[in-house]
């Protein structure tokens, strides 16, 4: 394995946060006193560099367990992909965001991948600090979704800093300073397509779950372009600015249906149909219980 894919892989997400700060100062001094878009609030971006920082430690200590597993399966694999060849990039780019699209869908169809991503949909501003507010329970269980990968004979190493790549792209989509990007949005994930995403309008739900790309939204019939102005949070908004209830309320949710439920299809639905399905008793549970934005 090349010392400059280990370097990657250990250095390319953290080198790039300090990119993220100073584009998220810029955005802001950028937007005071514009009217037309919502800006920036303290106490909300307070919370997402909060949750963005918790997400960064967790996944520090769980990255070596998730390494490992990476590698057991790897050991495994049906190929070996030659990560010197520049194909072998493009296709693990590509199919790492097929990967996240499926993880993704899953975080906003499956109530448990829910509770763990609701708090990255908990603010109402849609802002570059917005991109920072990440989940503190995903890094236990969102590694599993990009094993296949490893399977098929790439690196894990190699998928660690396509992931980073990945994640690093999606900063910039989440701002309201860019308009539309003319034959870019037939193929790339946008910002406007990403302001979709983070909608609550009711034609906006679980839409555009792409994460560089929106073929896979094209082609798996998720794809809503940006037709009216979006309405940011949640369907059933948080009113709390603290770290540990914006991480955490959906799976205090989730315990309450589960210590309710009277039987083992209830518990069944209670982790696993979509969010705000209604469970046996006939009440519908509530998509965050909280208070919050997304």
């Amino acid at each position: 394995m090349s010392e400059r894919i280990i370097w990657l892989a250990d250095y390319l997400l953290p080198l790039a946060i300090p990119g993220f700060l100073i584009l998220l100062v810029l955005e802001f001094w950028w937007l005071r006193g514009r009217q037309s878009v919502q800006g920036y609030g303290g106490r909300d971006t307070a919370a997402s560099l909060t949750m963005g920082v918790g997400n960064v430690l967790i996944a520090a200590l769980t990255g070596l367990i998730t390494l490992g597993i990476s590698f057991a399966v790897y050991d495994q694999r049906l190929l070996t992909i030659p990560m010197t060849a520049w194909w072998a990039w493009v296709v693990l780019i590509v199919t790492e965001d097929f990967c996240y699209y499926l993880f993704h869908r899953f975080s906003h169809r499956v109530r448990l991948g829910w509770a763990a991503h609701v708090n990255h949909h908990s603010s109402r501003y849609y802002n570059l600090s917005t991109a920072l507010r990440q989940s503190w329970t995903t890094p236990f269980y969102g590694f599993a979704f990009y094993l296949p990968l490893a399977w098929l004979g790439f690196h894990p190493l190699a998928i660690v800093v396509a992931h980073s790549i990945n994640l690093i792209y999606q900063f910039w989509i989440h701002t309201e300073t860019v308009g539309r990007l003319g034959p870019l949005e037939w193929i790339l994930n946008t910002p406007s397509h990403h302001r979709v995403h983070h909608g609550i309008n009711p034609r906006y739900i679980d839409r555009n779950y792409g994460g560089i790309f929106i073929i896979w939204d094209r082609l798996f019939g998720t794809f809503e372009p940006e037709r009216e102005a979006p309405r940011y949070g949640l369907t059933t908004q948080l009113t709390t600015f603290n770290p540990l209830r914006i991480a955490f309320h959906e799976w205090a949710a989730i315990g309450r249906d589960l210590r309710a439920a009277r039987s083992c299809g209830t518990v069944f639905r209670a982790m696993f149909s979509p969010p705000g399905a209604k469970l046996a008793t006939g009440e519908q549970t509530p998509e965050p219980v909280d208070e919050g934005t997304a």
